[in-house]
């Protein structure tokens, strides 16, 4: 027969046994030790200088003095001795000096895992609710990498749901950012947390963005939106053909071109500008040099190089050649018909009656719109 338990190893009554008392108040002494087991401390190797009857501790390793060769035992105090008892794997003691939960694995003692997977809910200096499962009440919350990069990820289930940050002034929601109702990216604010606006979205398949943040039309010049790129100018959209539409600019700004006919400018505001110089050739071609027969170039007629939406308003410069003496070179340009698309009897006429066949030129200026 065994003289004691196989678990606890609690010294077991013999048959016929003197003294039982003894046996049994040791069995007792040992169940008082390692029941509902709650030890002062587990880092000490010797014992402490003054124990209580009652106290309980955790031999460290290298165990001295009246704990040697106990490491790992839980030691009590009698009141007369330290009595021992050998731990078995699996037994659970708690610390009083830290809180911690021990666990024994066969070998030595060390804090219990604490098991995180599938709890209802985690509150962090406060409680948490059904919808709030995870609650952190604190000036600040970090969350930071694990050696490179870090994501935050907030996922859903379909793409009518909500996937969004939310921030609130006393429970009451100002801004909310994230995928709401859709797979767009949307920033969205509220003056009072029941009317809401939507500052910018960004569709999920271009990209582009919209919103009350963005300018509305061609024509919305409020202050803060920002300007989309179809609707104001830059770089690529400053030059190149004009167009419009009830006045308001449907292209670019300036259009500026060049042809056989001269050189033109285009605004969007529907203003045309065409110039051109043009040799007339002999400033005698025509006349007799006399007050009613003046010497004049032959006449020239100018097709501009843009047609106008009405006859312009038309400027001409008679040029000289250089080196000329005074009353060779002083002239007066004239101008005949006008009309959308040309100007007619162009000429040059001498004011004198010098006879030399000088060749002129004429610089034009036509002004106009062009829609």
């Amino acid at each position: 027969m065994a003289d004691q338990t196989p678990l606890l190893g609690l010294p077991l009554i013999l048959p016929s046994q003197a003294q039982k008392h003894v046996t049994h108040n040791e069995a007792l002494s040992l169940l008082d030790a390692i029941v509902q087991l709650a030890v002062l401390g587990r880092l000490l190797s010797t014992p402490p200088a003054s124990p209580q009857t009652g106290d309980r501790y955790i031999v460290a390793p290298g165990g001295a003095a009246g704990w040697s060769g106990q490491d790992a035992a839980v030691a009590l105090w009698t009141g007369s001795g330290w009595l021992f008892a050998t731990p078995q794997p699996g037994w659970v003691a708690r610390d009083l000096s830290d809180g911690a939960v021990l666990v024994f694995d066969g070998t030595a003692w060390g804090v219990a895992p604490v098991q995180t997977d599938n709890l209802p809910g985690v509150g962090i200096n406060t409680t948490h609710d059904a919808t709030n499962r995870l609650s952190v009440h604190a000036a600040a919350t970090l969350l930071s990498h694990e050696g490179a990069g870090h994501q935050l990820k907030i996922n859903k289930a379909l793409s009518s749901d909500t996937a969004s940050l939310l921030f609130q002034t006393s429970w009451s929601g100002r801004a909310e950012m994230g995928t709401t109702g859709s797979d767009g990216f949307a920033i969205k604010v509220s003056a009072d947390g029941a009317a809401w606006t939507t500052a910018l979205s960004f569709a999920g398949a271009t990209g582009i963005a919209s919103g009350a943040a963005v300018q509305q039309s061609r024509t919305d010049v409020t202050a803060g939106r920002l300007m989309r790129a179809d609707y104001g100018y830059g770089p690529g959209n400053l030059l190149g053909t004009v167009a419009q539409n009830t006045g308001v600019p449907t292209g670019a700004v300036l259009e500026r071109g060049t042809g056989t006919n001269g050189d033109y400018i285009r605004f969007a505001d529907g203003t045309q500008i065409c110039f051109a110089q043009r040799t007339l050739g002999s400033i005698i071609a025509v006349g007799s040099g006399s007050f009613t027969a003046p010497y004049k170039t032959a006449d020239f007629t100018w097709t501009y190089p843009k047609a106008f939406s009405a006859a312009p308003v038309l400027s001409a410069r008679g040029v000289a050649p250089t080196g000329l003496t005074q009353d060779r070179r002083s002239c007066s340009a004239c101008v005949g018909d006008l009309d959308a698309t040309a100007a007619a009897g162009i000429h040059v006429v001498r004011l004198g009656n010098a006879t030399n066949a000088d060749v002129f030129k004429i610089d034009l200026i036509a002004v106009g719109r062009w829609v």
